[in-house]
């Protein structure tokens, strides 16, 4: 097994958990905080735009079993990269789409999958930025779906890559 980390934002945690635990390959996810200048925040403080960080979801996956490359076109494939500063019925900076990679070789493949998108015609307002501390979300948060027995507003997009 080869270990690998990812960070998405994606809007709303809780669908992209959702999503991301289901696919192959994925061993564990945790939703929290990042790309903001608050240490430690808290859901409140996140929703109220006082920290600066969005919403993300922390995928540690077998690279052996699946690529960043393919974690990022699911990525795309779960939300609505056009939109800016909200997803659906989530509106806010604190539900932007991120991409937060952690090394150069991430950047690149991100990059490709963006250069893709926009080559198929797709709008894409992503933001690529360098991975920072990511600040776990409260218990409650994780693993939301699993818990209530709901379902998430984000589903699975078909986009030909």
């Amino acid at each position: 097994m080869k270990l690998e980390k990812a960070i998405f934002a994606c809007g709303c945690f809780w669908g992209a958990q959702h999503q991301f635990e289901r696919a192959k390959g994925v061993i564990r996810s945790e939703v929290g905080y990042i790309g903001g200048d608050k240490e430690n925040p808290t859901y409140q403080e996140v929703k109220a735009h006082t920290t600066g960080h969005a919403e993300a979801t922390l995928v540690e996956f077998d690279a052996e079993e699946t690529t960043y490359t393919d974690l990022c076109k699911l990525f795309f494939e779960i939300h609505d990269p056009a939109q800016i500063d909200g997803q659906g019925p989530d509106i806010g900076p604190q539900y932007r789409s991120e991409i937060f990679y952690l090394n150069e070789a991430q950047k690149q493949q991100a990059e490709a999958v963006i250069a893709l998108l926009r080559e198929k015609g797709y709008e894409v307002n992503t933001r690529l930025t360098p991975a920072t501390v990511f600040w776990p979300a409260e218990d409650y948060h994780q693993h939301y779906y699993d818990k209530t027995g709901g379902e998430p507003y984000c589903h699975i997009r078909v986009r030909k890559f």
